[in-house]
C-alpha cells in the first residue's frame, strides 16, 4: 500500500489528480467513512470500529507575509520577510479538527496531498467514552483521557 501512494506522489500520477480536483470542491474539514492510506492509519493506531472517525482537512499554503509599515524607518527594521511560523500546517490542521469536534481526541494524523495551494492531511479521531474504545486497552493506552 505504501509504494502505491509512493509511486502517485513521484510520478503526478492522474488519479491523485483527480482526486485533488474533487478535494478542493469539498469542505475543509471532511469527514470520510475509511482512510485513504490504510497502512499508515492502522500504524497510528485506527481500527475499523464504532467511535473512530477519519478526517480530511484541507490547509493553506504560502508564506507568511506581513504588511508593510506606514511608518519610516530603514528597510532592515520593516520585518515583512523571513517570517517563519511557529507550528507546522499538520499540527494547525489537528487543531482545528479538534475544535471541530470537541468530544473527540486526536488519535494522529498524516499527509496525503498537495497542491500549489493547499495541503491536505487525514486526521484520524476517537471518541473516548464510547463503549467500544473503552474496552479496548490497545486504544486506551494511545489516548490522553486515560493516561493519569
Amino acid at each position: 500500500m505504501t509504494a502505491t501512494w509512493t509511486n502517485m506522489w513521484k510520478s503526478n500520477n492522474d488519479t491523485l489528480k483527480s482526486k485533488a480536483v474533487v478535494w478542493r470542491t469539498e469542505e475543509v474539514i471532511h469527514k470520510i467513512s475509511r482512510p485513504s492510506r490504510l497502512d499508515r492509519a492502522r500504524r497510528l493506531g485506527y481500527k475499523a470500529k464504532q467511535g473512530t472517525i477519519v478526517v480530511r482537512v484541507r490547509v493553506g499554503r504560502g508564506g507568511m507575509r506581513k504588511q508593510r509599515p506606514v511608518s519610516g524607518r530603514r528597510p532592515k527594521h520593516f520585518g515583512v520577510v523571513h517570517i517563519k511560523q511557529g507550528t507546522n500546517m499538520r499540527k494547525v490542521g489537528e487543531r482545528r479538527v479538534s475544535e471541530k469536534f470537541p468530544n473527540l481526541e486526536v488519535l494522529g494524523s498524516y499527509y496525503l496531498h498537495k497542491d500549489g495551494r493547499y495541503l491536505w492531511y487525514e486526521v484520524i479521531l476517537v471518541d473516548p467514552n464510547h463503549p467500544a474504545i473503552f474496552k479496548d486497552k490497545e486504544l486506551r493506552g494511545k489516548l490522553k483521557a486515560f493516561a493519569k
